[in-house]
């Protein structure tokens, strides 16, 4: 395990959080498959099976985990596997035929149209930091951008001739990502 987690953080350059979760996650399924097979000395590559992963499978599911929870545990096991087939440590796949849960898919909550525009006539465009603020808040409304990409996006990452901005989202991955026309007024009056 901790070579692996060496792996995602030195070659995959996972996150700390990453590799925080994957570690949680997967000592607890080795803790399950220690329980259930006796082994104490601890679990070896060769005891991993389908029936020790839909074992675990429904314990977590008599605990009472979301289905998100569980469909990550099984994400962070496959992955784990194919670490393990990949340095010869294990020639069948144990997770192969394991079936994550159907994730729920839950309509985010949103503004009315009338509460969003409430929400950006806020900020007093007399001064130069309401209009800074209504500029943020007009870019934030019409590119959907997620928070944190929003206070990392620079002057010199905007395009107020193309109505485009460069930002750096999720994963270090930088996006091309279109505005308004009433995003650029308010760009250009801040």
């Amino acid at each position: 395990l901790r070579d692996f987690l060496d792996y995602l953080r030195l070659n995959r350059n996972a996150s700390p959080h990453t590799v925080a979760a994957y570690r949680r996650d997967l000592s607890q399924f080795l803790a399950f498959a220690a329980d259930t097979t006796g082994a104490r000395a601890g679990v070896q590559p060769r005891d991993l099976s389908l029936d020790l992963v839909r074992g675990f499978l429904g314990e977590l599911h008599r605990q009472g985990q979301a289905r998100a929870s569980v469909a990550r545990k099984v994400s962070a096991l496959r992955s784990f596997v194919r670490y393990l087939r990949r340095e010869g440590l294990l020639e069948h796949d144990p997770v192969a035929l394991a079936v994550s849960p159907k994730r729920e898919h839950k309509i985010p909550a949103h503004l009315s149209v009338d509460e969003m525009v409430r929400l950006i006539e806020i900020p007093d465009v007399a001064t130069p930091l309401g209009r800074r603020d209504r500029a943020m808040l007009e870019l934030f409304y019409a590119s959907g951008l997620r928070l944190s990409e929003l206070v990392g996006v620079d002057l010199e990452d905007v395009d107020l001739h193309g109505r485009m901005v460069r930002v750096m989202g999720k994963g270090r991955k930088e996006r091309l990502v279109p505005f308004n026309t009433a995003t650029a007024d308010a760009l250009r009056a801040w």
